[in-house]
């Protein structure tokens, strides 16, 4: 999938995974009550971040195509061409799903 859209900097733009709207012993949850996602697929990536006195180019650890774990408030939450995703620092990510 490609955006119209580069991070900056250590950055990543991540779509959510879609909500759990069933439980495991099949009952539905309401809207309301769903939680927020933590996981999500990397749509586009930054350059990397600058070390500070060197200047060297720290290159990011993922990719585009990635699945990752994050935190619950982690990122921004943003809206391009009717879908919703989240920028957020690499640091932000706690792991990646193999």
């Amino acid at each position: 999938m490609s955006l119209n859209i580069k991070p900056s900097a250590d950055r990543v733009v991540v779509e959510a995974a879609a909500a759990e709207t069933k439980t495991a012993s099949g009952i539905y949850i309401p809207e309301t009550a769903q939680e927020k996602p933590q996981k999500g697929t990397i749509v586009s990536v930054g350059p990397g971040r600058y070390a500070d006195a060197s200047g060297a180019l720290i290159p990011m650890t993922v990719k585009v195509g990635d699945e990752v774990l994050y935190g619950k408030y982690a990122g921004t939450e943003i809206t391009l061409d009717g879908k919703e995703y989240l920028i957020m620092r690499e640091s932000d990510i706690y792991a990646v799903l193999n």
